[in-house]
């Protein structure tokens, strides 16, 4: 696995970045040796936040994590990606066909209540009508939903835009 490594408002020492390479070699084992893993260390104010990206071959797996001290939020971050593997480790096995994980890897001994499928509850359709991202925001915001699907009128391309943790706006532009 290619471990990248970078802070943002904070230097990322050795200690630090050996610490997480170290912690995160558990996990390893269920990637092929290509996967990516993207650390980034964060300091804002009192909060240290450890965010992680493994990429493998189109298999997308994040988790962050919030705490005051660093080693902490690492700590945390490897455990939250932990169960996320296992709880999702027959969907994950799926993807084997696609080369993403190791088969092998995936005859986990610890019993962990697995999620069995994914249900859709309700299903809606509408027509989408061409704004640009502000009126689509303002929309969102007035119907109270955290996302919202709309025609750019700009781009002529479907995009999403979403409200944020930190109480500003996303917006999701598709590349094909």
């Amino acid at each position: 696995m290619k471990f990248i490594v970078s802070g943002k408002n904070t230097e990322v020492t050795d200690a630090l970045k050996e610490r997480a390479i170290k912690k995160l070699s558990k996990i390893e084992k269920f990637f092929k040796s290509d996967a990516e893993c993207n650390i980034t260390f964060q300091v804002e104010k009192n909060r240290h936040i450890c965010e992680v990206t493994i990429i493998s071959k189109g298999l997308f797996i994040r988790a962050e994590e919030t705490t005051n001290d660093m080693y902490a939020s690492i700590d945390m971050v490897i455990d939250k990606l932990e169960r996320q593997i296992r709880k999702n480790k027959t969907k994950l096995g799926k993807r084997i066909r696609q080369e993403s994980v190791v088969p092998d890897n995936f005859e986990i001994k610890e019993h962990i209540e697995e999620e069995q499928t994914f249900k859709v509850v309700k299903s809606k359709r509408f027509a989408i009508k061409p704004m640009d991202v502000e009126e689509a925001i303002l929309q969102m915001n007035l119907l109270g939903h955290s996302f919202f699907v709309f025609s750019n009128a700009e781009t002529d391309e479907v995009n999403v835009v979403y409200k944020r943790k930190d109480g500003n706006y996303g917006l999701i532009e598709p590349g094909f």
